[in-house]
Protein backbone atom coordinates (compact mmCIF):
# COMPACT_ATOMS: atom_id res chain seq x y z
CA UNK A 1 0.00 0.00 0.00
CA UNK A 2 2.58 2.23 0.78
CA UNK A 3 4.19 1.92 -2.63
CA UNK A 4 0.78 2.53 -4.15
CA UNK A 5 0.18 5.62 -2.18
CA UNK A 6 3.85 6.78 -3.26
CA UNK A 7 3.48 6.20 -7.11
CA UNK A 8 0.19 7.57 -7.05
CA UNK A 9 1.41 11.19 -5.31
CA UNK A 10 4.74 11.69 -6.60
CA UNK A 11 4.34 10.17 -10.25
CA UNK A 12 7.24 8.26 -9.57
CA UNK A 13 8.71 4.40 -9.33
CA UNK A 14 9.96 3.22 -5.77
CA UNK A 15 14.09 3.37 -7.78
CA UNK A 16 13.56 6.61 -9.34
CA UNK A 17 12.78 8.14 -5.48
CA UNK A 18 15.71 6.30 -3.70
CA UNK A 19 17.80 8.26 -6.92
CA UNK A 20 16.61 11.31 -6.40
CA UNK A 21 17.01 10.90 -1.85
CA UNK A 22 19.51 9.34 -1.28
CA UNK A 23 21.68 9.72 -4.38
CA UNK A 24 23.27 7.42 -6.81
CA UNK A 25 26.03 5.65 -5.48
CA UNK A 26 22.97 3.95 -2.90
CA UNK A 27 20.64 3.48 -5.84
CA UNK A 28 23.35 1.83 -7.61
CA UNK A 29 23.66 -0.72 -4.80
CA UNK A 30 20.20 -1.59 -4.21
CA UNK A 31 19.81 -2.28 -7.78
CA UNK A 32 22.59 -4.12 -7.52
CA UNK A 33 21.52 -6.17 -4.98
CA UNK A 34 18.26 -6.59 -6.17
CA UNK A 35 18.96 -8.03 -9.88
CA UNK A 36 21.39 -10.55 -8.54
CA UNK A 37 17.97 -11.27 -6.03
CA UNK A 38 15.66 -11.06 -8.53
CA UNK A 39 18.01 -13.24 -10.63
CA UNK A 40 18.00 -15.90 -8.65
CA UNK A 41 13.61 -15.84 -8.40
CA UNK A 42 13.68 -16.06 -12.34
CA UNK A 43 16.03 -19.25 -11.68
CA UNK A 44 13.53 -20.76 -9.35
CA UNK A 45 10.60 -19.72 -11.29
CA UNK A 46 11.78 -21.42 -14.53
CA UNK A 47 12.37 -24.65 -12.34
CA UNK A 48 8.70 -24.40 -11.29
CA UNK A 49 7.68 -24.52 -14.74
CA UNK A 50 10.32 -27.51 -15.45
CA UNK A 51 8.60 -29.41 -12.63
CA UNK A 52 5.11 -28.68 -13.19
CA UNK A 53 5.39 -29.97 -16.89
CA UNK A 54 7.35 -33.18 -15.47
CA UNK A 55 4.29 -34.47 -14.44
CA UNK A 56 3.04 -34.83 -18.15
CA UNK A 57 6.54 -36.02 -18.98
CA UNK A 58 7.45 -33.08 -20.94
CA UNK A 59 11.41 -32.26 -20.90
CA UNK A 60 12.45 -29.49 -19.21
CA UNK A 61 14.57 -29.18 -22.16
CA UNK A 62 11.27 -28.20 -24.42
CA UNK A 63 9.65 -26.89 -21.60
CA UNK A 64 11.50 -24.48 -20.13
CA UNK A 65 12.69 -23.00 -23.96
CA UNK A 66 9.62 -22.59 -24.96
CA UNK A 67 8.19 -20.74 -21.70
CA UNK A 68 10.68 -18.04 -22.11
CA UNK A 69 10.17 -17.40 -25.64
CA UNK A 70 6.87 -17.21 -24.56
CA UNK A 71 7.07 -14.77 -21.96
CA UNK A 72 9.58 -12.82 -23.84
CA UNK A 73 7.11 -12.15 -26.45
CA UNK A 74 4.19 -11.34 -24.10
CA UNK A 75 6.46 -8.40 -23.16
CA UNK A 76 8.02 -7.21 -26.56
CA UNK A 77 4.70 -7.61 -28.60
CA UNK A 78 2.14 -6.83 -26.31
CA UNK A 79 0.80 -2.98 -24.68
CA UNK A 80 0.39 -2.17 -21.17
CA UNK A 81 -3.23 -2.70 -21.08
CA UNK A 82 -2.96 -6.06 -23.32
CA UNK A 83 -0.45 -7.31 -20.45
CA UNK A 84 -2.14 -6.52 -17.30
CA UNK A 85 -5.45 -8.34 -19.20
CA UNK A 86 -3.13 -11.55 -19.66
CA UNK A 87 -1.68 -10.85 -15.75
CA UNK A 88 -5.46 -10.68 -14.25
CA UNK A 89 -6.82 -13.58 -16.21
CA UNK A 90 -3.66 -15.51 -14.91
CA UNK A 91 -4.52 -15.13 -11.89
CA UNK A 92 -8.22 -16.49 -12.23
CA UNK A 93 -5.89 -19.96 -11.79
CA UNK A 94 -4.89 -19.71 -8.41
CA UNK A 95 -7.61 -20.83 -7.14
CA UNK A 96 -6.61 -24.18 -8.05
CA UNK A 97 -4.48 -24.46 -4.74
CA UNK A 98 -7.56 -23.36 -3.13
CA UNK A 99 -9.46 -26.38 -4.64
CA UNK A 100 -6.52 -28.35 -3.89
CA UNK A 101 -6.49 -27.68 -0.23
CA UNK A 102 -9.77 -28.75 0.12
CA UNK A 103 -9.39 -31.87 -1.69
CA UNK A 104 -6.74 -32.80 0.96
CA UNK A 105 -9.02 -32.98 3.50
CA UNK A 106 -6.83 -31.59 6.08
CA UNK A 107 -7.72 -31.23 9.78
CA UNK A 108 -9.35 -27.54 9.56
CA UNK A 109 -9.32 -27.19 13.11
CA UNK A 110 -5.44 -27.73 13.88
CA UNK A 111 -4.71 -25.85 10.58
CA UNK A 112 -6.52 -23.18 12.00
CA UNK A 113 -5.12 -23.06 15.40
CA UNK A 114 -1.70 -23.74 13.77
CA UNK A 115 -2.19 -20.62 11.62
CA UNK A 116 -2.33 -18.38 14.41
CA UNK A 117 -0.30 -20.35 16.92
CA UNK A 118 3.04 -21.71 15.39
CA UNK A 119 5.04 -24.01 17.03
CA UNK A 120 8.48 -21.56 16.74
CA UNK A 121 12.00 -24.02 16.68
CA UNK A 122 15.25 -21.94 17.03
CA UNK A 123 16.85 -24.24 14.08
CA UNK A 124 18.01 -23.39 11.13
CA UNK A 125 16.03 -25.08 8.39
CA UNK A 126 12.79 -23.45 10.37
CA UNK A 127 14.41 -20.34 10.28
CA UNK A 128 15.55 -19.90 7.19
CA UNK A 129 11.72 -21.60 6.30
CA UNK A 130 9.98 -18.78 8.35
CA UNK A 131 12.16 -15.95 6.10
CA UNK A 132 11.37 -17.58 3.07
CA UNK A 133 7.60 -17.61 3.70
CA UNK A 134 7.86 -13.42 4.01
CA UNK A 135 10.21 -13.14 1.44
CA UNK A 136 7.95 -15.17 -0.47
CA UNK A 137 4.70 -12.93 0.17
CA UNK A 138 5.91 -9.75 1.02
CA UNK A 139 8.57 -9.87 -1.76
CA UNK A 140 10.87 -6.60 -2.71
CA UNK A 141 10.78 -6.98 -6.63
CA UNK A 142 7.04 -6.89 -5.69
CA UNK A 143 7.17 -3.16 -4.22
CA UNK A 144 9.29 -1.95 -7.36
CA UNK A 145 6.94 -3.53 -9.74
CA UNK A 146 3.67 -1.84 -8.34
CA UNK A 147 4.76 1.60 -7.74
CA UNK A 148 5.95 1.32 -11.67
CA UNK A 149 2.83 0.03 -12.59
CA UNK A 150 0.71 2.41 -10.95
CA UNK A 151 2.95 5.24 -11.96
CA UNK A 152 2.56 3.58 -16.12
CA UNK A 153 -1.29 3.42 -15.85
CA UNK A 154 -1.53 6.83 -14.07
CA UNK A 155 -3.04 6.81 -10.87
CA UNK A 156 -4.08 9.91 -9.59
CA UNK A 157 -5.11 10.77 -5.99
CA UNK A 158 -8.45 11.11 -6.83
CA UNK A 159 -8.19 7.38 -8.33
CA UNK A 160 -6.23 6.18 -5.57
CA UNK A 161 -9.50 4.66 -3.07
CA UNK A 162 -10.47 2.29 -5.73
CA UNK A 163 -6.87 1.75 -6.49
CA UNK A 164 -6.06 1.26 -2.39
CA UNK A 165 -8.80 -1.07 -2.65
CA UNK A 166 -7.28 -3.68 -5.11
CA UNK A 167 -4.25 -3.49 -3.07
CA UNK A 168 -5.77 -4.95 0.20
CA UNK A 169 -7.66 -6.94 -1.84
CA UNK A 170 -4.60 -8.23 -3.28
CA UNK A 171 -2.89 -8.70 -0.11
CA UNK A 172 -5.49 -10.74 1.72
CA UNK A 173 -6.09 -12.87 -1.40
CA UNK A 174 -2.23 -13.53 -1.35
CA UNK A 175 -2.40 -14.88 2.20
CA UNK A 176 -5.55 -16.97 1.50
CA UNK A 177 -3.65 -18.83 -1.45
CA UNK A 178 -0.55 -18.76 0.36
CA UNK A 179 -2.32 -21.07 3.05
CA UNK A 180 -3.83 -23.23 1.22
CA UNK A 181 -0.41 -23.89 -0.89
CA UNK A 182 0.66 -24.68 2.84
CA UNK A 183 -2.35 -27.27 3.27
CA UNK A 184 -1.57 -28.39 -0.45
CA UNK A 185 2.19 -29.19 0.33
CA UNK A 186 1.18 -30.66 3.92
CA UNK A 187 -1.02 -33.11 2.14
CA UNK A 188 2.11 -34.02 -0.13
CA UNK A 189 4.38 -34.56 2.30
CA UNK A 190 2.00 -36.38 4.61
CA UNK A 191 -0.07 -38.16 2.42
CA UNK A 192 1.44 -41.63 3.03
CA UNK A 193 4.29 -41.16 5.87
CA UNK A 194 6.89 -38.19 5.93
CA UNK A 195 8.91 -37.88 3.09
CA UNK A 196 11.15 -35.19 1.88
CA UNK A 197 10.13 -33.15 -1.39
CA UNK A 198 13.47 -32.93 -3.66
CA UNK A 199 11.36 -31.60 -6.81
CA UNK A 200 8.12 -29.28 -7.58
CA UNK A 201 6.68 -32.63 -9.10
CA UNK A 202 7.31 -34.26 -5.98
CA UNK A 203 5.21 -32.08 -4.02
CA UNK A 204 2.48 -32.76 -6.48
CA UNK A 205 2.51 -36.41 -6.78
CA UNK A 206 2.76 -36.47 -3.44
CA UNK A 207 -0.82 -35.62 -3.78
CA UNK A 208 -2.22 -38.46 -6.09
CA UNK A 209 -2.89 -40.85 -3.28
CA UNK A 210 -5.84 -37.92 -2.40
CA UNK A 211 -7.24 -38.21 -6.07
CA UNK A 212 -6.40 -37.17 -9.19
CA UNK A 213 -8.14 -33.84 -9.22
CA UNK A 214 -5.94 -32.94 -6.63
CA UNK A 215 -2.95 -33.80 -7.90
CA UNK A 216 -3.79 -32.44 -11.03
CA UNK A 217 -4.93 -29.16 -9.77
CA UNK A 218 -1.69 -28.84 -7.86
CA UNK A 219 0.39 -29.34 -10.58
CA UNK A 220 -1.74 -26.67 -13.26
CA UNK A 221 -1.45 -24.13 -9.82
CA UNK A 222 2.42 -24.64 -10.20
CA UNK A 223 2.68 -23.97 -13.95
CA UNK A 224 0.78 -21.31 -13.67
CA UNK A 225 2.35 -19.25 -10.75
CA UNK A 226 5.81 -20.05 -11.92
CA UNK A 227 5.39 -18.91 -15.85
CA UNK A 228 3.65 -15.57 -13.90
CA UNK A 229 6.13 -15.22 -11.99
CA UNK A 230 8.42 -15.48 -14.76
CA UNK A 231 7.22 -13.18 -16.65
CA UNK A 232 6.14 -10.55 -14.03
CA UNK A 233 9.68 -10.77 -11.94
CA UNK A 234 12.47 -10.02 -15.11
CA UNK A 235 9.87 -6.54 -16.13
CA UNK A 236 10.09 -5.99 -12.36
CA UNK A 237 13.87 -5.96 -12.00
CA UNK A 238 14.27 -4.29 -15.91
CA UNK A 239 11.53 -1.07 -14.62
CA UNK A 240 13.51 -0.92 -10.83
CA UNK A 241 16.85 -0.93 -12.75
CA UNK A 242 16.09 1.75 -15.96
CA UNK A 243 14.22 4.16 -13.33
CA UNK A 244 17.20 4.02 -10.96
CA UNK A 245 19.49 4.38 -13.00
CA UNK A 246 17.75 7.23 -15.50
CA UNK A 247 16.92 5.11 -18.80
CA UNK A 248 13.90 4.85 -20.40
CA UNK A 249 11.31 2.00 -19.60
CA UNK A 250 7.84 1.04 -19.73
CA UNK A 251 5.50 -1.60 -21.59
CA UNK A 252 4.53 0.97 -23.82
CA UNK A 253 7.74 1.99 -25.52
CA UNK A 254 8.91 -0.06 -28.44
CA UNK A 255 12.38 -1.77 -28.03
CA UNK A 256 14.23 1.52 -29.96
CA UNK A 257 12.54 4.32 -27.97
CA UNK A 258 13.89 1.92 -24.21
CA UNK A 259 16.75 -0.81 -25.49
CA UNK A 260 18.27 -1.33 -22.12
CA UNK A 261 15.38 -1.61 -20.66
CA UNK A 262 14.57 -4.36 -23.53
CA UNK A 263 17.52 -5.63 -23.53
CA UNK A 264 17.59 -6.43 -19.21
CA UNK A 265 14.46 -7.96 -19.33
CA UNK A 266 15.82 -10.37 -22.38
CA UNK A 267 19.16 -10.85 -20.28
CA UNK A 268 17.44 -11.94 -17.27
CA UNK A 269 15.24 -14.54 -18.81
CA UNK A 270 17.80 -16.03 -21.14
CA UNK A 271 20.12 -16.35 -17.77
CA UNK A 272 17.52 -17.34 -15.60
CA UNK A 273 16.00 -20.40 -18.50
CA UNK A 274 19.34 -21.39 -19.15
CA UNK A 275 20.71 -22.04 -15.85
CA UNK A 276 17.38 -24.40 -15.55
CA UNK A 277 18.83 -26.18 -17.99
CA UNK A 278 22.27 -27.43 -16.45
CA UNK A 279 21.96 -31.03 -15.82
CA UNK A 280 21.41 -31.85 -11.95
CA UNK A 281 20.77 -28.48 -10.61
CA UNK A 282 18.51 -29.07 -7.39
CA UNK A 283 15.12 -27.02 -7.84
CA UNK A 284 13.41 -26.87 -4.98
CA UNK A 285 16.41 -25.93 -3.18
CA UNK A 286 16.84 -23.17 -5.51
CA UNK A 287 13.25 -22.32 -4.99
CA UNK A 288 13.59 -22.15 -1.54
CA UNK A 289 17.10 -20.57 -1.45
CA UNK A 290 15.59 -17.68 -3.54
CA UNK A 291 13.14 -16.90 -1.29
CA UNK A 292 15.34 -17.07 1.70
CA UNK A 293 17.31 -14.19 -0.38
CA UNK A 294 14.05 -12.37 -1.01
CA UNK A 295 13.40 -11.92 3.04
CA UNK A 296 17.23 -11.34 3.82
CA UNK A 297 16.99 -8.15 1.82
CA UNK A 298 13.10 -7.19 2.04
CA UNK A 299 14.17 -5.13 5.87
CA UNK A 300 16.26 -2.97 3.68
CA UNK A 301 14.01 -1.96 0.79
CA UNK A 302 11.34 -1.20 3.52
CA UNK A 303 13.52 0.80 5.43
CA UNK A 304 13.41 2.86 2.08
CA UNK A 305 10.20 2.80 1.38
CA UNK A 306 9.47 4.12 5.39
CA UNK A 307 12.04 6.45 5.39
CA UNK A 308 10.27 8.05 1.56
CA UNK A 309 6.65 7.85 2.39
CA UNK A 310 7.54 9.92 5.73
CA UNK A 311 8.89 13.05 4.11
CA UNK A 312 6.37 15.02 4.09
CA UNK A 313 8.15 17.60 1.32
CA UNK A 314 7.37 14.67 -1.05
CA UNK A 315 4.14 12.95 -0.07
CA UNK A 316 2.21 15.86 2.11
CA UNK A 317 -0.05 15.02 3.65
CA UNK A 318 -0.38 11.03 2.48
CA UNK A 319 2.74 10.60 4.87
CA UNK A 320 2.08 7.27 7.41
CA UNK A 321 0.43 7.37 10.45
CA UNK A 322 2.28 6.72 13.71
CA UNK A 323 0.44 3.51 13.74
CA UNK A 324 1.14 2.63 10.11
CA UNK A 325 4.91 3.41 11.33
CA UNK A 326 4.66 1.46 14.09
CA UNK A 327 3.70 -1.71 11.74
CA UNK A 328 6.17 -1.07 9.38
CA UNK A 329 8.91 -0.49 11.41
CA UNK A 330 8.48 -3.73 13.40
CA UNK A 331 8.32 -6.09 10.27
CA UNK A 332 11.76 -4.55 9.47
CA UNK A 333 12.87 -5.69 12.78
CA UNK A 334 11.64 -8.92 13.05
CA UNK A 335 12.96 -9.82 9.59
CA UNK A 336 16.38 -8.87 10.67
CA UNK A 337 16.00 -10.67 13.71
CA UNK A 338 15.64 -13.35 11.68
CA UNK A 339 18.24 -13.21 9.62
CA UNK A 340 20.64 -12.57 12.40
CA UNK A 341 19.22 -15.89 14.20
CA UNK A 342 19.61 -18.01 11.22
CA UNK A 343 23.20 -16.73 10.99
CA UNK A 344 23.58 -16.87 14.53
CA UNK A 345 22.96 -20.50 14.13
CA UNK A 346 24.72 -21.02 11.36
CA UNK A 347 28.34 -19.77 12.91
CA UNK A 348 27.23 -21.78 15.67
CA UNK A 349 26.85 -24.73 13.70
CA UNK A 350 30.18 -24.39 12.09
Amino acid sequence: EMTARMGVVTGKGLSDLIREEFGLRITFLMMTLLVVVNLTNIMANFAGVAGALQLIHVSRYVSVPLAAAAVWLLILKGSYRSVEKIFLFACLFYVSYIISGILVKPDWKEAAIYSVRPVLLLEAAYIQMLIGMVGTTIAPWMQFYLQAAVVEKGITTKEYASSRVEVVVGCVMTSVIAFFIIVSCAGAIYSVQPQNISSPAEAALGLRPLGIYAFLLFAAGLLNASLFAACVQPLSTAYSVCEGLGFESGVNKRFREAPIFYWLYTLLILVGAGVVLIPGVPLVRMILLSQVINGVLLPFVLIFMILLVNKRDLMGEWVNSRGYNLAAWTTVVVMIGLSLALTGIGLRGA
